[in-house]
């Protein structure tokens, strides 16, 4: 069983900063935060890049698509109060310079899932020390790829609707842990991954009785927006 604080800051810093910058990483430090959760994909030129959304248009004041968008233009846009959209590295040392956890979320653009899972997990392995990361994501085709390169790095599994052989994908693929979401997740869930060793997270948790009521369940930890969800 991993060991995992109950809160993870979601996107970097839930809503203290602006989502998936460094500026978030440093609001989930000051409120004393042990564990941050941030969404990687890769940009025109490869670089993985801190966004959530396969386009510009939500988040920066860029237009297309971000796998189009090379890093020149890319990293002069705005992600909001002026911050910089970051990259991986960037992100990645600032964890490993504050000894955070972090829940790398995997969030490759349509077609470019095998390519997005090997680029993160080839530069986590490489490059990470400390506090190991885990890897994430909703596209087992991305967690595969990931896994074939870096096989030693700690995986989990990301659903909206945890399907029945949710068990069965967890160890082909050798992922240590469970993502869901709240609303959706069933006691039978629970049950078989309390029975497997499995910590199962969930997001989006921002209401702290909620949470109260996950962590009762058996649920190890939640991502939410609210840094003080747990005071």
């Amino acid at each position: 069983m991993i060991a995992l604080p109950r809160l993870f800051a979601h996107r970097c810093g839930g809503a203290g900063a602006p989502e998936n910058t460094l500026a978030g990483l440093r609001a989930a430090v000051a409120a004393g935060c042990r564990a941050v959760e941030f969404d990687v994909m890769l940009s025109g030129d490869g670089t993985p890049v801190l966004i959530h959304d396969e386009t510009l248009e939500r988040t920066t004041n860029g237009t297309g698509e971000v796998s189009c968008t090379p890093d020149r233009v890319l990293f002069a846009l705005d992600a909001g109060h002026g911050e910089p959209i970051p990259t991986l590295v960037q992100a990645a040392d600032f964890c490993m310079r504050h000894d955070l956890l972090a829940n790398v979320e995997i969030k490759p653009a349509s077609g470019h899932d095998a390519a997005t899972g090997e680029a993160v997990a080839r530069y986590v392995a490489a490059h990470w020390c400390g506090t190991m990361p885990l890897l994430s994501s909703f596209s087992a085709e991305a967690l595969a790829a990931a896994q074939r390169v870096a096989p030693q790095l700690h995986y989990g599994q990301l659903f909206e609707d945890v399907p029945h052989d949710w068990l069965q994908r967890q160890r082909t693929l050798g992922a240590r842990t469970l993502h869901c979401d709240h609303a959706r997740l069933r006691d039978d869930v629970l049950a078989e991954a309390a029975a497997a060793g499995v910590p199962v997270l969930c997001y989006t948790v921002n209401d702290a009785a909620q949470a109260r009521s996950l962590f009762a369940r058996g649920v190890a930890a939640v991502f939410s927006d609210r840094l003080d969800l747990l005071a």
